[in-house]
C-alpha cells in the first residue's frame, strides 16, 4: 500500500461522494471499503500484505465506490449493457458480488498460508472457498437488516430490481469468484508470498 495506492483510493472515494444518488446508500455501500482501510493501517506494521492482495482490495473498493455514487441498479455502463444486450435489469450488482468471492478468497488464503493453518491444497482451497461463501452470507444478512431498519434506502442498497433470486445469485456470483480467484491466481500469488517472506526476511 504506497502512495499511488492511497492517492487512487482517496481519489475514487472523493469523487464518489460527491453527489451521489443518495447519501445513506452511499454511505452504506462505500463502509465496506472504509473499514477495510482503517484494517489495513492498523495492520500494516504486524502483517503487512502481499502487494497483489492490496492491489485486489483497492480494485474492490472503487467497485464498492462506484455501487455507492449510482447505486448498484443504475451504473450507466451497465444500463447500457442493458439496453444493447437487451437484458431485463442493471447486472453490475453481479460485478460487486463476484469481486466478494474474487477478492477474499485471495485475502483468506494468504492469512491462511502465512499463519500455516493449513497445509494441504486440497483442504486450503475448502476452507477459502467456506470463509467467501460466510462472508457472502453475513453480506446478504446485513442487506435484510438494513432493508428491514431503514425502507427508504433499502430498494436501492439491495439492488434487487424485482428479481426474486437475486440473494442467491448474489451468492452464487460470490462463489463463482472465489473458485475463478483460485484456479486463476493461485500460482503467482504463491510466489508474491515468497518474495514477501524473502524480503521479510533479508
Amino acid at each position: 500500500m504506497n502512495k499511488t495506492w492511497l492517492v487512487i483510493f482517496f481519489s475514487v472515494l472523493i469523487w464518489s461522494g460527491i453527489h451521489p444518488k443518495d447519501y445513506l446508500t452511499w454511505l452504506l455501500e462505500t463502509a465496506p471499503a472504509m473499514l477495510a482501510f482503517i484494517v489495513l493501517i492498523a495492520t500494516r506494521s504486524r502483517f503487512q500484505l502481499t502487494k497483489l492482495v492490496y492491489g485486489l482490495i483497492l480494485v474492490h473498493s472503487i467497485v464498492l465506490m462506484i455501487g455507492g455514487h449510482y447505486t448498484y441498479a443504475e451504473v450507466p455502463l451497465f444500463d447500457w449493457l442493458k439496453n444493447v444486450l437487451d437484458l431485463e435489469r442493471n447486472n453490475y450488482d453481479k460485478v460487486g458480488h463476484f469481486a466478494q468471492g474474487f477478492v477474499p478468497a485471495i485475502i483468506a488464503r494468504e492469512i491462511i498460508i502465512r499463519n500455516h493453518v493449513v497445509k494441504n491444497t486440497h483442504w486450503l482451497n475448502f476452507f477459502v472457498i467456506c470463509i467467501c461463501l460466510a462472508i457472502s452470507a453475513c453480506y446478504e444478512l446485513i442487506e435484510w437488516w438494513v432493508a428491514i431498519v431503514s425502507k427508504e434506502a433499502a430498494e436501492a442498497f439491495l439492488g434487487t430490481q424485482g428479481y426474486v433470486w437475486d440473494t442467491q445469485s448474489d451468492m452464487a456470483y460470490a462463489l463463482l469468484g472465489a473458485v475463478a480467484a483460485l484456479l486463476s491466481l493461485s500460482h503467482i500469488h504463491d510466489k508474491y508470498i515468497s518474495e514477501l517472506i524473502a524480503r521479510s526476511e533479508g
